[in-house]
């Protein structure tokens, strides 16, 4: 049975981005969600109201700044500060997905730290805390001077997987590059499996060349894992070099499915059995395709918003 808080200080709204997620975590739990009502003006502006008392609670703002992202994250930023003005005692940002986050290092003269910059954005708002999963680069954390929980994906990955019965040498973890060594090591420690990577070079954004495999695939199901999948280029040609390498099968998993572009064309025409992706960003109804499988982040957020209120300690759900 999910807690109940109904009567007490803690509330949950919801903005756009992830309405279905919201209404999930406030049922876990155990809130209504919070009445409020985002409209736009005839020429694009915003305007958000705030349709019951919050003044001295402890507040819980649900928002992943997915497509577009820049309508997301102004609502966000201007809900963060309505609560503020209304007297709010505590704003929590509850970002499941944290929009700019590759932008988080100049990898070339004259470029923006946008990741920086969104971080600065949402604490001159007056957010007081941040909770999110699977930053792409951990280092954003450090971008905040405000507390912020930084939650994982694989465990909920881990625990599919397993109920599927995948483990041990008949299985191996491929990490898609080697930037994602260490989360292909989190999920291969729980499956009991060994690890390989592909060496790639990416002459240009979104753009992959596989070069070749580390490890040993041959007569392996393999199970790529990424944190964001969004033009699926890397992740399908990864999946193409895997069968040519000799694996047996190929299933992917991320935590973020942006599945921009020409992704959903590109997983239906590729050879991965299965895509599991969380519900960190919501997906329309002509993006769930027989070949993808979503899973709910919905219990873990609910967990780690319990523990912010109760003050207990969130360390435990990093893990």
């Amino acid at each position: 049975m999910p807690n109940s808080y109904i009567n007490s200080k803690l509330k949950v709204f919801s903005l756009n981005s992830n309405h279905e997620l919201a209404k999930e975590i406030a049922d876990e739990v155990g809130v209504e969600l919070g009445k409020s009502s985002v409209k736009r003006f005839s020429d694009g502006e915003i305007q958000i109201n705030i349709e019951e008392s919050i003044r001295g609670c402890d507040v819980f703002v649900i928002q992943s700044t997915s497509q577009p992202v820049n309508e997301n994250l102004m609502e966000l930023l201007i809900m963060v500060d309505a609560l503020k003005r209304a007297s709010a005692k505590t704003i929590t940002i509850v970002m499941p997905y944290y929009g700019y986050a590759r932008q988080d290092r100049k990898a070339r003269a004259r470029e923006p730290i946008t990741a920086k910059l969104v971080a600065n954005l949402l604490e001159t708002a007056g957010a007081t805390r941040v909770i999110t999963l699977d930053l792409h680069a951990p280092q954003i954390q450090g971008f905040f001077d405000i507390l912020i929980d930084h939650l994982m994906g694989v465990p909920i990955l881990a625990e599919y997987f397993q109920e599927k019965g995948f483990k041990n040498e008949d299985i191996v973890i491929v990490s898609p590059d080697h930037g994602g060594v260490t989360r292909a090591r989190k999920l291969a420690e729980r499956l009991k499996a060994p690890i390989a990577i592909i060496d790639k070079r990416r002459p240009k954004p979104n753009v992959a060349e596989v070069m070749n495999i580390v490890g040993n695939i041959d007569g392996k199901v393999a199970i790529l894992i990424d944190d964001i999948i969004d033009t699926a280029g890397t992740i399908t040609l990864a999946s193409n070099a895997l069968i040519e390498n000799g694996a047996k099968e190929v299933f992917a998993c991320c935590t973020h499915p942006v599945l921009s572009g020409p992704a959903i064309e590109r997983i239906e025409n590729s050879n991965i059995a299965e895509l599991v992706v969380l519900n960190t960003i919501a997906l329309p109804e002509e993006k769930m395709i027989g070949k993808i499988k979503q899973l709910s982040v919905a219990k873990l957020i609910s967990e780690a918003i319990i523990r912010v209120f109760e003050q207990k300690s969130v360390s435990t759900l990093f893990d």
